[in-house]
């Protein structure tokens, strides 16, 4: 198993979000082999809690330390018991969902602040360590199934296909969030061609042939369900005019790839660069969220087109990076961080690009993008 970056606190409960198939439930059985655990996609269990959630008193002894309960999302009303026997026995839970949608309503119980709150994205590069090959990654992604040693017949392309497939048929349809699948899938599908631009929700209402307002709940689904990512733009004390609207990125490359229609009028260049930034989007989130790095993610545009891939903003610093598949960069590559550096002096600028050493272009940095992804931290240690 490689060691994930993500450390959850010993001493108090938590909840533990991600997508499906980052391995949550697996991590946890080989952290704490010895918790208690309740799987919410068992369907006895499931239906005799979903029927009286006061049940879980009985499921959980006194002296019982630890409870792992899995897919937490699909019973909300269990939060309330848990809360019960937190306070009563002194019961610590990790509560693990692949959906925030149903915890979000009024009625839920979040527990007041007494559980912690962790994601759990897909592999990065430091906890793959050797196993971690660019091409690969580029290629399928990096949730971990796919570099299971164990698994080694698997069928990456059948993998996320079957994957994607779960995702409309187990999340979507049987969780009620849409009446109409069908539309839905034709909005997948036009939601893959705005992978890492700017939001135009009435250009993806014509393409999937739906209103812009159902346009704008299905965005709030991918988002729900954790597989999309609304990116923000920065635009604190700007001086120029900046773009306003979101990015919108599927949370893994591989993912992306697997829903973006492919016909012989595409070129790789079409998806290999948003597959590329990508790749770069999910590793620094995945990073700052697992080691709680004191930043928030943006990216940068003004009106009039000059652009910053991303943009990490908090106690930590400011950091400009952009991404670059060329190996050989000329002065129009750099445009986007000038610009941001003569708007934000204090900020630390670098590209990440396919070149062969590090190097230093007047006040931006130059990283090999391989380099950068595997030794991520270094770059984002915050600055002192």
């Amino acid at each position: 198993m490689f060691q994930r970056l993500l450390a959850l606190d010993t001493g108090a409960s938590s909840f533990l979000f991600g997508p499906r198939g980052t391995g949550k439930s697996y991590w946890l059985h080989h952290i704490h082999a010895d918790a208690l655990c309740i799987d919410l996609l068992e369907s006895d269990t499931y239906t005799q809690l979903l029927a009286d959630p006061s049940r879980l008193r009985n499921l959980v002894p006194p002296h019982v330390n630890l409870v792992v309960i899995d897919e937490v999302q699909r019973v909300p009303d269990l939060l309330h018991e848990v809360h019960r026997l937190i306070e009563r026995q002194g019961t610590r839970f990790i509560l693990t969902g692949s959906s925030a949608r149903k915890l979000r309503r009024p009625s839920s119980d979040l527990l007041a602040g007494r559980a912690l709150l962790n994601t759990m994205h897909p592999l990065v590069p430091e906890e793959l360590g050797e196993a971690f090959d660019m091409a690969k990654a580029l290629r399928v992604g990096l949730l971990p199934a796919l570099y299971d040693p164990k698994r080694g017949g698997l069928v990456a392309e059948h993998y996320l296909s079957s994957y994607v497939q779960a995702y409309l048929r187990e999340e979507v349809l049987q969780e009620g969030l849409t009446r109409n699948l069908a539309a839905f899938s034709r909005f997948l599908e036009a939601a893959s061609f705005s992978q890492g631009n700017v939001l135009n929700m009435a250009e993806v209402a014509r393409e999937c042939a739906v209103g812009s307002k159902v346009v704008a709940s299905y965005f709030d689904i991918l988002e729900d369900l954790l597989i999309g990512v609304r990116l923000p733009a920065f635009t604190r004390r700007a001086r120029r005019r900046v773009v306003q609207h979101p990015k919108f990125y599927f949370f893994d490359c591989g993912v992306y790839r697997t829903i973006r229609p492919r016909g012989p009028l595409d070129t790789p260049e079409e998806t290999d660069g948003a597959a590329l930034e990508t790749l770069v989007f999910q590793v620094i989130r995945a990073t700052v969220d697992a080691l709680r790095l004191p930043f928030s993610l943006y990216f940068w545009r003004t009106v009039s087109g000059a652009e910053v891939d991303f943009v990490l903003y908090g106690e930590g610093g400011l950091i400009a990076i952009e991404v670059k598949r060329k190996r050989t960069l000329g002065g129009n590559d750099l445009a986007g961080l000038k610009s941001f550096k003569d708007e934000y002096p204090m900020a630390r600028c670098v590209v990440l690009a396919n070149t062969a050493r590090r190097e230093a272009i007047g006040p931006i940095e130059v990283i090999p993008i391989g380099d950068a992804l595997a030794h991520l931290r270094e770059i984002l240690v915050p600055v002192q």
